[in-house]
């Protein structure tokens, strides 16, 4: 394996992950919430960037393939759980998180299961647009720490819904491509 600046973009974010939360075990808000916000902005960031150079400079890896995904889900994983406990764990942020973990899960489980044929569950344009609108509102809920609006609250909420709707469209479209697999040499 080489080590390509897209690679190391992506295992520096990776790194970041598990900081995320413990910024809030070291410093109180708003200055938490401020360094969070950095955290998780600079990682939705070097998601996008180490993408785009990998491609451009032709440097894509087997590695980078591997572990960009697992970085981007451990970032929106553990973001979404310290938005939603810093919230009290409203209902609806709850059960938007809730959804968002179980598609998380339930697709990487599918591409694991698949194996080789994995890639048959190529990430999507709509799956894009729903990483976005995940790290927009993750972002904006964060950003409710040093705020503190009703109105950024109820934006970042709806924007966690909406990525949540877009979470179950995505993921029954993966498991619709996984089923003639996953169907193989069964017995009627």
């Amino acid at each position: 394996m080489r080590w390509t600046l897209p690679n190391i973009l992506s295992v520096l974010r990776l790194c970041a992950a598990p900081l995320f939360p413990a910024v809030y075990f070291l410093w109180d808000s708003p200055l938490a919430d401020w360094i969070a916000l950095a955290l998780f902005v600079g990682a939705a960031a070097t998601d996008w960037v180490d993408g785009y150079l990998a491609r451009k400079w032709n440097v894509v890896s087997r590695f980078g393939a591997m572990v960009d995904p697992i970085a981007d889900k451990a970032m929106v994983l553990i973001a979404l759980m310290v938005v939603v406990a810093q919230a009290g764990m409203p209902a609806v942020m709850t059960l938007a998180a809730g959804v968002i973990v179980f598609r998380e899960v339930f697709v990487s489980g599918l591409r694991e299961f698949l194996g080789a044929r994995a890639g048959q569950l190529k990430v999507t344009q709509l799956a894009k647009w729903k990483t976005t609108v995940q790290m927009v509102a993750i972002s904006v809920l964060i950003g409710h720490g040093i705020v503190a609006s009703p109105v950024i609250e109820t934006l970042g909420t709806a924007l966690l819904v909406v990525a949540a709707g877009l979470t179950l469209i995505t993921g029954a479209d993966y498991f619709s491509k996984a089923w003639p697999h996953l169907a193989e040499g069964e017995r009627r």
